[in-house]
């Protein structure tokens, strides 16, 4: 719906996914017939969301620091209600929508009223971490703590429940512990981005990495805040579709 639309760009182009390479590259062959290569910025499995011939949307951004001119934004596939929807595969855009939603009022139920963000500001016990966003309160705030908020793409699914990490991460890992060590002198939140609009709760991927479910219920009982919020993909815009439930184990269910 037009009011929930929280980012608006030109029109991507449509096109099929020939292959997937070297991490970094995507070749794609647009409506027109023309073949091109576009930048993937998710360089990690893709599981559930790279389908060679499948339908996929890139973005044309000729630019002279770029070496390549697309980029690789959205990815169509078969959703938990077994309807087509469009994913977000664009690991450089979580930041930025998580960011907007915190700006327009969305998450102030969560985070409270926010006087300023921040970004990659240096933090942890070794000071070689840097948090996604540093969220200081107004100082009227009832809990004048900083809030550090750290940030993950999220678009593997089971059924209807969002799964990360999708592989083995020792730096989500590692997030997770220097996220523990900043409370209780300040906020702890965990924003998983839900980069699709089919699914209605956040899970750990123990299935991926149980070392990485292991440190979330961890931090979850540490009193790290988690926050999945999530937004839908079209053609030419983005809309935010309000936060979701978590699961704290799957295999629970």
């Amino acid at each position: 719906m037009e009011e929930n639309r929280l980012l608006t760009f030109p029109a991507l182009e449509e096109g099929i996914l020939l292959k997937r390479y070297k991490r970094f590259l995507a070749d794609v062959e647009l409506s027109s017939g023309e073949i091109v290569t576009a930048h993937c910025a998710n360089t990690g499995p893709m599981k559930g969301v790279l389908h060679v011939g499948g339908l996929v949307r890139v973005r044309y951004a000729p630019s002279p620091t770029r070496k390549l001119d697309w980029s690789w934004e959205q990815a169509e596939v078969k959703g938990a209600q077994d309807k087509k929807c469009w994913v977000g595969v664009n690991t450089a855009l979580p930041n930025r929508l998580v960011r907007l939603a915190i700006e327009a009022g969305l998450l102030e139920r969560q985070l409270g009223q926010i006087l300023r963000i921040r970004q990659e500001v240096v933090y942890g016990k070794t000071r070689r971490s840097r948090i996604d966003l540093l969220l200081e309160p107004p100082e009227d705030a009832f809990d004048q703590r900083l809030i550090y908020l750290e940030v993950k793409n999220t678009t593997w699914s089971k059924g209807s429940i969002a799964l990360f990490p999708d592989t083995v991460t020792g730096r989500g890992q590692k997030h997770l512990l220097e996220l523990i060590g900043v409370i209780p002198d300040a906020r702890a939140v965990l924003v998983p981005c839900v980069s699709r609009p089919d699914l209605d709760a956040f899970a750990p991927g123990d299935l991926a990495d149980p070392r990485y479910g292991d440190l979330f219920r961890e931090a979850l009982k540490a009193g790290v805040e988690v926050v999945p919020c999530c937004f839908g993909f079209y053609r030419d815009h983005i809309t935010w579709e309000g936060t979701r439930k978590v699961i704290p184990c799957l295999a629970n269910l």
